[in-house]
């Protein structure tokens, strides 16, 4: 889900490469026509908005397309640096990545939960750590969807489903969320997160953060009491 640009796009093209039958969704399908015609039998297509209140059946219909569903991976999302706190970057990043993050991935679940289990994975944030004034919004959705993944496998542990779950917490990728990435400190490139993203996957990784220089930070965060970190400016 969300696999037309970003790091959707990226691990959609290293799981064709492994041999994967993937159903691509996003808003968009015309991305899609290059791998369509690179992997003409592995590739099944929908458009999806998320936002939307039939998004989860659109993904069951597309689920029947490919013939069942192993693995469900969430990357569509998007975020603003808003500090002037403009109301519409604010409700449509709550839309996206809390609202639409809920209804798919609970569509997922259910699914899985009635056909024998699978395995999650989401591209949440290391912005989740904290809140962050230069991305209020931002920040606490991705808090939301780490805290929603974590209680979902309790959930599947406590109901004895098999499904697994992977939350992604990467750092600032050069991708198109960023516009124009080059300011951007610690920048790293799609294609090796990308990598690292399906390495996770097939070691059923529960949490990872890449990279090692993004670990560091997040501990750092971590140990930053509540009174100096309002005292903070962080910028990107």
């Amino acid at each position: 889900m969300g696999a037309s640009s970003g790091m959707g796009h990226e691990v959609a093209k290293r799981l064709l490469a492994d041999g994967w039958l993937l159903g691509l969704a996003a808003r968009r399908t015309a991305p899609f026509k290059a791998l369509q015609e690179q992997y003409p039998e592995q590739v099944k297509t929908a458009e999806i908005d998320i936002t939307h209140e039939d998004a989860p059946q659109r993904l069951t219909q597309l689920i029947d397309a490919v013939g069942g569903m192993d693995l469900y991976f969430h990357a569509a999302g998007i975020g603003y640096q808003n500090l002037k706190l403009e109301e519409g970057h604010e409700l449509s990043t709550v839309e996206t990545n809390a609202t639409g993050f809920t209804r798919l991935i609970g569509a997922a679940y259910r699914w899985m939960s009635h056909h024998g289990g699978g395995h999650i994975a989401a591209i949440s944030s290391i912005a989740g750590v904290r809140g962050l004034g230069v991305a209020p919004a931002y920040s606490a959705t991705k808090a939301f969807q780490n805290v929603y993944l974590q209680a979902l496998e309790q959930q599947a542990r406590m109901r004895h489903l098999s499904i697994r779950f992977t939350d992604i917490r990467p750092g600032f990728v050069d991708t198109a969320l960023l516009g124009d990435g080059s300011h951007y400190p610690m920048l790293m490139k799609a294609e090796t997160v990308a990598n690292n993203i399906v390495e996770a996957l097939y070691a059923h990784r529960h949490k990872v953060i890449i990279d090692w220089r993004y670990r560091l930070l997040v501990k750092l965060w971590r140990c930053v009491p509540a009174w100096m970190w309002r005292r903070l400016n962080i910028h990107t």
